[in-house]
């Protein structure tokens, strides 16, 4: 069983440093997270992907396959093809039923311009910037469960600091077996008050460790 290193307060502050200097998980994949529609719905459907069972660089490479095939806004791949769907699906290495993940990211794009014009921002306004509200009405987009928004809300916390704080599974995971904490409101002290680009930063940072499995580098 995995051992929890055992860091002072200096050390922890430095491994925060360290971490947070990583500018968190989709940033490093190359998925900017700003208050855009475009960045927005690419982060989204890129938390789509990575909900998913397999292997996280596949999820990534799909996600860069999509945007680089033209498809980095919601009403661009609303309008894409169901085929031309499929087709980058398989190329990027997707298993299992590629013609139900393809259908789920046109009705996800297609919802979004209905209900928002393509803008995850408009949502955001609709729920009042409430936390609750903003998740109901992730929830019901199609393709979009309680693990989709977790990692969704864990990137865009930067830029939507209502929600903050927020930590996924695998950030917490890294967190507990570093000695950075148990909770997101641990992580959120570490990041410093009112820091939640910092602590989006590193909380994707976290997940990354866990992920890539690089705890040897980061522990004593």
């Amino acid at each position: 069983m995995p051992t929890t290193a055992t860091f002072s307060i200096e050390d922890k502050k430095r491994l925060v440093r360290r971490l947070a200097g990583e500018r968190g998980f989709a940033e490093q994949y190359g998925f900017r997270v700003i208050n855009n529609p475009s960045q927005l719905f690419q982060v989204l459907y890129l938390s789509v992907l990575l909900a998913r069972r397999g292997d996280f660089r596949r999820a990534i490479d799909t996600a860069t396959a999509l945007r680089d095939g033209g498809w980095d806004s919601a009403a661009r791949m609303a309008r894409s093809l169901h085929e031309d769907r499929v087709r980058v699906l398989r190329a990027a290495g997707q298993r299992g039923d590629i013609d139900a993940l393809a259908d789920v990211l046109g009705d996800l794009a297609q919802a979004i311009v209905d209900g928002y014009r393509g803008d995850l921002r408009r949502l955001r306004t609709k729920a009042q910037q409430d936390p609750a509200r903003e998740r109901q009405l992730l929830t019901a987009l199609p393709g979009v469960d309680d693990q989709v928004v977790e990692l969704f809300l864990r990137e865009v916390q930067a830029v939507w600091r209502e929600v903050a704080p927020v930590a996924d599974r695998r950030a917490l995971a890294a967190a507990r077996r570093l000695g950075l904490g148990r909770s997101a409101n641990d992580l959120a002290g570490l990041a410093g008050s009112g820091e939640s680009e910092r602590l989006a930063w590193l909380v994707g940072a976290l997940a990354r460790v866990d992920l890539e499995k690089r705890y040897a580098e980061l522990t004593p």
